[in-house]
């Protein structure tokens, strides 16, 4: 039982060789771990990749055990009732099915209210059903439970080509076995906007596929809402690669004013929850046009560019040469023009005060003293893992619970159509290759792809830098429209002192804070618990 997508099969099957027969390549994923299961015992999950949850009863030894991804793309739950376990990849129906208290988990709502994601692995928004954390394994059996985790992000010193050209090869060696993975055998979408990390992506599905005509995208972009070139740049890359380009208008994706009367609802409180109606009419046009749909997510994480750490590192090394070589590099990479701007930058910079760890002032007073809230949001900043000497913030960001809530939403949209989402860069392979790389000067504006996409991509395209949005395009329809009223029931009360919520929307980042406010009153207008 499960769902499973495994990476690295060919290399899996010429481990199992010898029990899989005259025709390894016929044997499906689900059935590769069974085999890898009855090879390797308990440690089958140390050779398995991909994206995948699954629970595998083995009936001589009396055992179910139950193993999710390493990165938690797909996610699996359990409950126990009595002497019943239930074990599923759908909350809901482990709700329907468990004769388990339907109790809140305060501590997963209060997150939620205060930061739109739980900060904890294992918690659900039901204090007696529990999610399995990434990359672990939870076993069943006469002796009772037992929970080990599988695998860590280790990344240990940096990768030292001779050749800076190797960096861009092996980039793009990896890259084609995560897709060639992940691609399905007729057409696949890419959700590209006129952005590197997306246009790279096609550009390689392209280069694996060998048939342009097999790749589709379609850019996302603003009409109204506010200044937006993504159409232009992705019709260069487009028109470059030789690929099917589609736009949508998202002006109108944002917010859904309706959305409280929609008969659609969310296993747990989600702030995707506004823009699930318009959400469910894109996903089945484009399912109409592609099952398989490719997303660009993980190269701004993995590519963070962290100098100063990274020198630091050489320094207490004494690694002269390295630090010589490194110096080089950034001077060169960065140019005259971007010193100039760092020169502009540090003289016209003005101190800015902000602290997302401030708890929302209109949090029920009660519960964040029984929760004590305060501490716990000042602790979540605490590293879970001993902090990496060179690339400290892009190794711990791919630890933090804020990932599951990223793939909760993509399962989410995956339940509103008939699409499935495939992540190439975070592709173990791939993700540890971005991770392992100098940060000078290869993530400095991640020069890796800008390097290994030169002669591919268009010069305008590689030329161009991020262009984060001014602000969140929800902000401008929900001043429009407003936000519906709340149902005032006593269950919201127990959370949220709702007579010092604001009156009118306020801008980021208090804007999603109140959305997660209507979000949840929503979901527990819709339960009943």
């Amino acid at each position: 039982m499960g769902r499973i997508r495994l990476d690295a099969g060919r290399e899996l099957r010429s481990r199992l060789a010898a029990r899989l027969g005259s025709r390894p390549d016929a044997i499906s994923d689900p059935l590769l771990c069974l085999h890898a299961y009855a090879a390797w015992g308990e440690n089958f999950v140390d050779f398995l990749a991909g994206d995948f949850c699954f629970a595998l009863w083995d009936d001589e030894r009396s055992r179910l055990i139950c193993a999710r991804d390493q990165l938690g793309v797909r996610s699996l739950f359990h409950a126990e009732a009595g002497n019943s376990r239930f074990v599923g990849d759908s909350l809901d129906w482990i709700v329907s099915h468990a004769p388990a208290d339907r109790d809140l988990d305060d501590y997963w709502i209060a997150d939620f209210l205060s930061g739109g994601h739980s900060l904890d692995f294992d918690r659900t928004v039901y204090r007696h059903i529990r999610r399995i954390p990434p990359a672990h394994v939870l076993t069943f059996s006469d002796g009772g439970a037992s929970v080990r985790r599988y695998w860590r992000l280790e990344i240990g010193e940096p990768l030292q080509y001779r050749d800076r050209r190797q960096y861009s090869e092996r980039f793009l060696e990896l890259m084609s076995r995560a897709l060639a993975d992940r691609l399905p055998a007729g057409r696949v979408g890419i959700s590209m906007s006129g952005g590197l990390d997306s246009t790279t992506l096609a550009a390689c599905a392209v280069r694996s596929t060998g048939d342009a005509s097999r790749v589709l995208a379609e850019c996302i972009h603003y009409e109204r809402l506010m200044p937006d070139d993504e159409k232009h740049f992705s019709s260069l890359a487009a028109r470059h690669l030789g690929i099917e380009l589609q736009f949508r208008a998202a002006d109108d994706l944002t917010y859904d004013p309706q959305w409280r009367s929609r008969e659609i609802g969310s296993a747990e409180p989600s702030l995707s929850i506004i823009c699930a109606h318009p959400n469910r009419i894109a996903g089945r046009e484009q399912a109409g046009r592609a099952r398989v749909w490719l997303h660009g997510e993980g190269p701004d994480n993995a590519l963070v560019f962290e100098r100063g750490p990274y020198f630091s590192w050489l320094l207490q090394r004494r690694d002269w040469p390295r630090i010589a070589e490194a110096a080089w590099l950034y001077v060169a990479a960065k140019g005259f023009k971007g010193w100039a701007e760092t020169l502009r930058r540090y003289v016209g910079r003005r101190a800015v005060v902000h602290d997302p760890g401030v708890l929302p002032s209109w949090l029920d007073r009660t519960l964040v003293d029984r929760l004590d809230l305060a501490e716990r949001m000042r602790s979540a900043d605490a590293p879970r893992e001993p902090r990496h000497p060179w690339h400290p913030r892009a190794v711990v960001w791919f630890g933090d619970p804020v990932w599951q809530s990223v793939f909760a939403d993509f399962d989410f949209e995956e339940s509103l159509a008939p699409i499935f989402w495939r992540h190439p860069y975070l592709d173990l392979r791939v993700l540890e290759f971005m991770l392992s790389v100098p940060p000078v000067p290869w993530a400095r504006e991640k020069l890796l792809l800008r390097e290994a996409m030169r002669g591919v991509l268009p010069e305008p395209i590689l030329a161009r830098r991020k262009t984060p949005l001014a602000e969140s395009p929800r902000v401008q329809p929900i001043r429009t429209h407003g936000l519906p009223g709340l149902s005032r029931n006593d269950r919201l009360s127990r959370y949220v002192d709702i007579r010092a919520l604001p009156l009118e929307p306020p801008p980021d980042p208090g804007l999603d804070r109140l959305i997660a406010v209507h979000a949840l009153d929503h979901w527990l207008t819709q339960r009943a618990l």
